[in-house]
């Protein structure tokens, strides 16, 4: 085996090795960044919906008041507002959701599906967990949900939640008596659930990934091909000069030129070495040769 193809084998190796590390740091640093954006866009989305409940709950309500008590509206209510907003949203971003599921809802729409119970029935076991976070598998590719407790902090909710017969009467003529009341105090009876999908940002992960592993791959090609060619001036041709000059001594060319010195390094070194030997065994058959 020669020195060449020793020297490329030790240095694929190495490569490979740095290759496949790079690519393993690579792709979980880049699914990170990517699930981090999504969960950014999951925050915004909700505290939009939040911020929407908070201007409902506090100016919208006090003015329809008066008409509240004629007609039940609900505009009044903040997550039909946070739920219209959310609407708004999805004429452009389709894929993207925010709903306020419960077990037991006013209206049936908001009424949670299986996998929007199990989160509910999470937070009712779990307290003092304020958000829950989670990837769904959807027929258009994975999302990220990002969720949070509703929990009847106010006393005032259980006048349209307790029991039918202190709820408006107005409110009963729309949704009718049967659902949305026997909550109490304190209970988790919901969450708010927003939902973002992964597709797009893990896409842009993957392509930028395959660009990175190119051009790493690419840089490493270009290491090799400059030390190869490095390896050949500074070693391979000084050695086989070397081995030349050695074989015309060795078959007694002893009056042969000596080879040029050039650089300080160990190749330089090994030529003075040998250029020394050269006169030295030229002065040892001198000598025996007058001798005789």
């Amino acid at each position: 085996m020669t020195l060449r193809i020793k020297f490329n084998l030790v240095l694929g190796l190495a490569s490979l090795a740095g290759i496949a590390l790079a690519a393993v740091l690579v792709y979980d640093l880049l699914q990170k960044n990517a699930r981090d954006e999504v969960l950014d866009s999951a925050r915004i989305m909700m505290q939009s919906a939040l911020a929407v409940r908070g201007y409902t709950v506090g100016e919208i309500r006090p003015l329809l008041a008066l008409q509240q008590k004629r007609q039940f509206l609900p505009q009044t209510v903040p997550a039909y507002a946070a739920h219209q907003y959310i609407k708004q949203l999805q004429q452009e971003y389709d894929e993207y959701s925010y709903r306020e599921a419960a077990l037991n809802p006013t209206n049936p729409s908001d009424r949670a599906a299986d996998w929007e119970a199990d989160i509910i029935n999470y937070f009712r076991n779990h307290e003092s967990d304020k958000e829950l976070i989670g990837t769904r598998h959807t027929p258009t590719g994975p999302s990220l949900y990002l969720s949070r407790p509703i929990k009847i902090k106010d006393p005032g909710c259980l006048t349209c939640h307790s029991q039918p017969s202190a709820a408006p009467q107005t409110m009963i003529d729309r949704y009718g008596p049967s659902n949305g009341f026997g909550w109490k105090l304190n209970e988790v009876v919901g969450a708010q659930i927003v939902t973002v999908p992964m597709s797009v940002p893990l896409e842009r992960a993957d392509n930028t990934f395959k660009v990175f592993m190119s051009l790493l791959i690419g840089v490493f090609i270009l290491i090799a091909i400059l030390l190869n060619i490095m390896l050949d001036f500074v070693v391979i041709k000084p050695v086989k000069k070397l081995s030349e000059k050695a074989n015309e001594v060795s078959l007694g060319a002893l009056e042969a030129e000596e080879m040029a010195v050039k650089g300080n390094d160990e190749i330089s070194s090994l030529t003075q070495s040998f250029n020394r030997m050269h006169r030295s065994l030229a002065n040892a058959v001198k000598m025996l040769d007058e001798t005789v």
